[in-house]
C-alpha cells in the first residue's frame, strides 16, 4: 500500500482523499447520475466500488432492502475472487475471518453394508497450485460489506441508497441522460399512519440491473431466461449442530446407499456449517409441495443420508428449498441481436439476472462479480473519455461466453451430485470430476477471445504462462528498491489502469531493447503515455512496471530509466515500486515461459491478459492503444 505521496496524514491510509462528485455528497438521490446500479448483491456492489475509484463521474447503486445484507445465501469464495479481493484492498482481512477450504472427502455406501456411509477419496482442493490465494467460505453479507467500506472510503465517498425498489425505465437515445428509470420508495413508514408511496425518476447516461433472477431491468429491456426447467430439488440449512459425524469441519460429498446426497460444506467461525440436502426429482406438477419442505423435514432427510452418524441440530440460521435449473439470457444488454454494431448499449444486466444455476458449484456470486468487474471499469473509461462507446459492446461479447460455459460445468457437476451410487459406472466418477475440473471452480479458465481489447496471439510464444484472454498469473519477484519479495501481480489495485509489464532483456537497465522501448514510451509521439489529457500524467492512466533478469543486488536504480521511476503527487515524488528483479528462488521468466529476449505484456484493468509483445514491437503497441482510446493511427500534433 502506497500513501503518503499528497504529505503526512495520520490516519487510516485506505480512507483516500474525498475528490470530484465525492466533495460534499448529497444524501438525497439525484435527479440525474452518469451510472445507476439497480441491486446491491455482488455484481452491483463490485461494480459500484469500482466506479467509486472515478472521481468525475456519478454513480449511485439503489437497492429495495431497507438497509446492509444481513444473512447472504452465497457463501463459496473461490481462490480467483480472492485475488480480485486483493485488488480492492480486502483479501487479507476477509481470508482471517473465512473458513479455508483444503481438501475434500468423499463418503459412498459400504460395500459391505450400504445402509451405512465410508469415507472415499480425499483429495487437496487445488492439486497444482493453480493460485497462491485460498478457496474460502464466508457470508456473501460480509463480502457486500467490505464493497461498502472500500466505496466510502474512495475518492466518490459512495454509498448504497437503500429503500428504492426497480419499477420501470424508458430509454431515449436523442437524451444528454437516455435512460429514464421509475423507483418507488420501499422504505418502511416510522410515522405509523397511512403510508404514502413516493416515486421518483432518475435519468442516468447507463443503467445495471443487478437485481437477482426475477430482475425488472431484465424484464424491461426485453431479455428471457431460456434453458432447462428445474427438475431436482435440494434442502440447503446453515446449522449449528452436534453431531458424531467425523468430517464436519470438512467440505463433503456424501452419497448414501439410499440414493440421496448431501454436500457439505463448513462454514466460518468454526462451528456453523452448510448442507444441501437432496430431496430427489420433482414430479411433474409437484414444484409446490417440494417448496412446502419443513426443516424438520429437511433435517430427517439428512440424518438417512447420514447413517449411522447423527445429526442433532440445534440452531437453523437459515433454510430454504430449492430446485435446479439453467438458464442464460440471450444477450447481457439492452441492444437486439439484430442491431448489434448499430448503436450505443444503455441498458447491462449482470450476475442471476442473465445466468441462473445450481448453488453446489459454488460459482454464482463468483461469476457475478466478475460480470461486475468486467463492466464497471468499461463505463468508467468511456465516461472519462479514455475510450469509445464501442467498448461497452465487449461486455455482453465476452461474458455471455463465461456464464454458457458456467452452465455447462454445474449441469455436469450437479447431475453427478444427484446419481444414485449405483449408477456410477465407478465409485470414484465424483471425485475424480472434481480433481480434474479443479481449474473452472477456481475460477480460472475465463479466456476471453481476440477483441478490441485482447490482441491476437501471433506472439504468444514470447510468455507462454500469460496466454492471451485469461487473468495475469502473479509470481514472486524481488522490488529493487527495498529489497522485498513481492509477488508482481499484487500492487494491481482496482484503480482502472492499464497495466504494461516490461520484461527487460538481460542487457542492463540502460542499454538493450528495454532501454530502447523505455526512451520510446517516455518520448515518441505515439507512445500511449503521450496520449493522456492535460492535467492528467501518464502514471494516472497506464501503470508502467519493469521486471530485470538480474538480482535487485545487481541493479542500480540509479540507471533505470525514467518512465519505470513515474513522479506522482503534488511534490513530484518518485514512485519506486515498479522496478523488479527475479526472486532468489523463483525466477519468474522460467516459471512463466518468458523469452530471455524479453517481452511485453499487456494487462487490463480487470487483471485479465490484453496482449503479449516483443520489446520491438512499439508500432504494434501504439497501434493496439490506437484502437482502445479511440484515437486514429497517427502522429498528435
Amino acid at each position: 500500500m502506497q500513501f503518503h505521496h499528497h504529505g503526512y496524514v495520520s490516519g487510516d491510509p485506505r480512507v483516500l482523499p474525498a475528490a470530484g462528485v465525492g466533495i460534499d455528497r448529497p444524501d438525497e438521490l439525484p435527479d440525474e447520475v452518469d451510472v445507476l446500479i439497480v441491486g446491491s448483491g455482488p455484481a452491483g456492489m463490485i461494480a459500484a466500488a469500482q466506479l467509486s475509484r472515478f472521481p468525475t463521474i456519478t454513480t449511485r447503486i439503489v437497492e429495495r432492502r431497507p438497509g446492509r445484507l444481513a444473512i447472504g445465501q452465497a457463501d463459496g469464495i473461490q481462490a480467483r475472487s480472492v485475488e480480485t479481493f486483493n485488488a480492492f484492498g480486502f483479501a487479507e482481512r476477509i481470508t482471517a475471518e473465512a473458513y479455508r477450504i483444503t481438501e475434500m472427502a468423499f463418503w459412498k455406501p459400504d460395500i459391505d453394508n450400504p445402509s451405512r456411509i465410508v469415507r472415499g477419496a480425499r483429495p487437496l482442493d487445488d492439486t497444482t497450485g493453480v493460485s497462491e490465494y485460498p478457496h474460502l467460505i464466508v457470508n456473501q453479507a460480509r463480502v457486500l460489506d467490505y464493497f461498502a467500506e472500500y466505496m466510502a472510503n474512495a475518492p466518490t465517498r459512495m454509498r448504497p441508497d437503500y429503500g428504492w425498489a426497480f419499477q420501470g425505465l424508458e430509454i431515449d437515445d436523442t437524451a444528454e441522460y437516455p435512460v429514464a428509470v421509475t423507483l418507488l420508495d420501499s422504505s418502511d413508514d416510522s410515522t405509523g399512519g397511512t403510508r404514502t408511496v413516493r416515486a421518483k425518476t432518475v435519468r442516468a447516461k447507463y443503467v445495471i440491473g443487478a437485481d437477482g433472477a426475477r430482475s425488472g431491468v431484465r424484464q424491461a429491456i426485453g431479455c428471457t431466461l431460456a434453458g432447462d426447467q428445474a427438475n431436482h430439488a435440494w434442502g440447503v440449512m446453515d446449522a449449528l449442530a452436534v453431531t458424531d459425524f467425523p468430517d464436519i469441519r470438512t467440505k463433503c460429498a456424501i452419497q448414501s446407499g439410499s440414493g440421496g446426497s448431501i454436500l457439505l460444506i463448513p462454514r466460518e467461525g468454526g462451528h456453523l456449517f452448510r448442507m444441501y440436502v437432496d430431496l430427489g426429482e420433482v414430479p411433474a406438477g409437484g414444484g409446490a409441495a417440494v417448496r412446502s419442505t419443513s426443516i424438520e423435514q429437511i433435517i430427517e432427510h439428512a440424518n438417512a443420508i447420514l447413517s449411522p452418524y447423527r445429526l442433532d441440530v440445534k440452531h437453523v440460521a437459515w433454510h430454504s428449498v430449492y430446485e435446479v435449473g439453467h438458464r442464460l439470457t440471450d444477450r447481457f444488454d439492452d441492444v437486439p441481436l439484430d442491431e448489434l454494431g448499430t448503436r450505443t448499449p444503455r441498458v447491462f444486466i449482470t450476475g442471476d439476472a442473465c445466468h441462473t444455476h445450481s448453488a453446489k458449484a459454488g460459482q454464482g456470486m463468483n461469476v457475478s462479480m466478475q460480470d461486475g468487474f468486467n463492466l464497471a471499469w468499461k463505463l468508467g473509461h468511456v465516461l472519462e473519455g479514455r475510450s469509445p462507446e464501442s467498448l461497452l459492446a465487449t461486455y455482453s461479447a465476452e461474458r455471455q461466453v463465461v456464464a454458457q460455459d458456467l452452465i455447462d460445468f454445474d449441469r455436469e457437476w450437479s447431475t453427478l451430485m444427484a446419481k444414485r451410487p449405483e449408477e456410477f459406472a465407478d465409485p470414484s466418477e465424483l471425485a475424480d470430476f472434481y480433481v480434474r475440473t479443479a481449474e473452472f471452480p477456481a475460477g480460472f479458465m475465463t479466456e476471453y477471445a481476440a477483441s478490441a481489447i485482447v490482441g491476437e496471439a501471433t506472439h504468444q510464444h514470447l510468455a507462454t504462462g500469460f496466454p492471451l484472454g485469461k487473468r495475469f498469473k502473479s509470481v514472486l519477484t524481488s522490488r529493487v528498491a527495498d529489497a522485498n519479495h513481492v509477488h508482481l501481480g499484487h500492487h494491481a489495485t482496482a484503480d482502472g489502469r492499464w497495466r504494461l509489464y516490461v520484461f527487460a532483456d538481460g542487457a542492463s537497465p540502460v542499454a538493450g531493447r528495454s532501454a530502447e522501448l523505455a526512451a520510446w514510451l517516455q518520448d515518441a509521439p505515439e507512445s500511449p503515455l503521450n496520449h493522456v489529457p492535460d492535467g492528467v500524467r501518464a502514471d494516472d492512466w497506464f501503470d508502467v512496471k519493469v521486471v530485470y533478469q538480474e538480482h535487485h543486488t545487481d541493479i542500480d536504480l540509479g540507471t533505470v530509466p525514467q518512465v519505470f521511476l513515474p513522479r506522482v503527487g503534488p511534490f513530484d515524488l518518485v514512485d519506486y515500486e515498479k522496478v523488479y528483479a527475479v526472486h532468489p528462488e523463483v525466477d519468474i521468466f522460467e516459471e512463466r515461459g518468458i523469452d530471455r529476449d524479453g517481452a511485453i505484456v499487456v494487462v487490463r484493468p480487470d487483471q485479465y491478459v490484453a496482449h503479449v509483445l516483443p520489446l520491438t514491437a512499439t508500432a504494434e503497441l501504439a497501434a493496439f492503444f490506437d484502437g482502445v482510446m479511440g484515437r486514429e493511427a497517427t502522429t498528435p500534433a
